[in-house]
């Protein structure tokens, strides 16, 4: 299959070892010398409307990439092992 970087820009990133989804592809790291894509960079997510900052981009390495589908990408690293889990808190118990 032939794709072009334009295609793969808002592809959804799927981690296939814990079914989560990471993001969505939002930049892609190129080699100039060798002319090879070397990653793709999912951008972090704004805290409180980007007034706290945001999130730490996610580089995900090529060689980490799985599948490319027509609406998703498939990786088999742990990514989200990374990042602490939001907790949910009641306002009410």
């Amino acid at each position: 299959m032939i794709s072009r970087v334009g295609e793969l820009r808002r592809k959804e990133v799927i981690d296939s070892l814990s079914g989560c989804r990471v993001g969505y592809i939002d930049d892609v790291e190129l080699d100039t010398m060798t002319a090879q894509v070397r990653s793709v960079v999912i951008f972090g997510r704004p805290r409180f409307f980007g007034l706290l900052g945001k999130n730490d981009d996610v580089i995900i390495p090529w060689s980490d990439i799985a599948l490319i589908g027509e609406d998703t990408v498939l990786i088999t690293t742990n990514v989200k092992s990374k990042h602490k889990p939001l907790k949910v808190q009641r306002f009410f118990r």
